[in-house]
């Protein structure tokens, strides 16, 4: 029985590491980093998220916070982290289909903090032609010389109220 359990371990260790070996390439840089964010919160409905890889994008502190009008229109947000995040949207996303696309990217980076501000399409499955919405991630990142790590995104939808500028879209 001893030894059934230190091959457990052992096996354990090797999957972990050779599964964070497989997520280490997916945040090795930054178009990679905002390429698996987009990919893992995207499929068809009926397909399953990583929600793993999710997780292993953030910091252990990290907030996702989409800001919008509220029933009586006031301006406010919503602060979650990713496992609510997943608790909030997962099911959703899953069962409906949805696919969030990148259309614009403007970045900015000092020392080892980095903000992107990222225009996105979404769509309910990858063969649409036309986005049910439109919107902005404000993107907090932070490269701590292994790997980039995101430490916040702040969003919000296009309405027509709040066009998104012409200097956020594509030219």
């Amino acid at each position: 029985m001893k030894k059934l359990a230190t091959l457990i371990f052992f096996l354990s260790i090797v999957f972990m590491t050779s599964a964070q070996d497989e997520y280490l390439s997916k945040v090795q840089t930054l178009d990679s980093t905002i390429e698996t964010l987009y990919d893992v919160i995207s499929g068809e409905a009926g397909e399953k998220r990583n929600w793993e890889l999710f997780k292993y994008l953030f910091t252990d502190d990290a907030m996702l916070l989409p800001s919008g009008p509220n029933e009586d229109g006031e301006i406010g947000y919503r602060a979650m982290t990713p496992e609510d995040y997943i608790g909030s949207s997962g099911v959703w996303l899953e069962e409906n289909g949805f696919f969030e696309k990148e259309i614009f990217r403007v970045t900015e980076t000092f020392g080892s903090v980095t903000h992107i501000f990222s225009t996105y399409e979404s769509y309910r499955s990858e063969s649409d032609e036309k986005p049910f919405t439109r919107g902005i991630n404000s993107i907090q990142l932070m490269n701590d010389g292994e790997r980039w790590w995101v430490v916040n995104i702040y969003w919000t939808g296009e309405r027509e109220d709040n066009p998104i500028p012409d200097k956020y879209l594509p030219k």
